[in-house]
């Protein structure tokens, strides 16, 4: 029992486990963003442009409603909206992602000057016997 709560510590206390928290929090945060981004700002002028339909509302009723009890429908638009959404977040995350790598390639191409390697002790030790002899001729 104690060699199983140690791997579980191990594996709680690892970055990987505070780097997954951080990234389903940011994920969520983007998440309103991008429904935001589409509910807000795309949707109302593909709207426009299809007549002024409101793909949420767009229903097959299969039964209708009788007395107390509702109608069945099938909400295709919902559907619709959904894979919509389901795009722009993919194309949201794939122009992201195509930046970042833009730029790390951008930052792998830039020269990074070049440090000569320290001299090991041999060569140091070489170095005061050549001084030593200039001096002495």
């Amino acid at each position: 029992m104690a060699r199983i709560l140690q791997e579980f510590k191990e594996f709680a206390v690892k970055g990987n486990v505070i780097d997954m928290a951080v990234g389903i929090i940011i994920g969520t945060a983007f998440t309103k963003i991008v429904s935001s981004l589409v509910a807000d700002v795309v949707m109302p002028p593909i709207g426009l442009a299809i007549g002024g339909v409101d793909f949420s509302d767009l229903v097959v009723v299969l039964r209708e409603a009788v007395g107390d009890e509702p109608a069945v429908t099938l909400a295709y638009g919902r559907f619709i909206q959904t894979i919509i959404d389901f795009l722009i977040v993919a194309w949201a995350v794939f122009i992201g992602v195509k930046a970042i790598n833009n730029l790390k390639r951008k930052q792998a191409a830039e020269p990074v000057p070049e440090v000569p390697p320290a001299p090991t002790p041999e060569q140091q030790l070489l170095t005061e016997i050549r001084d030593l002899l200039k001096v002495q001729r």
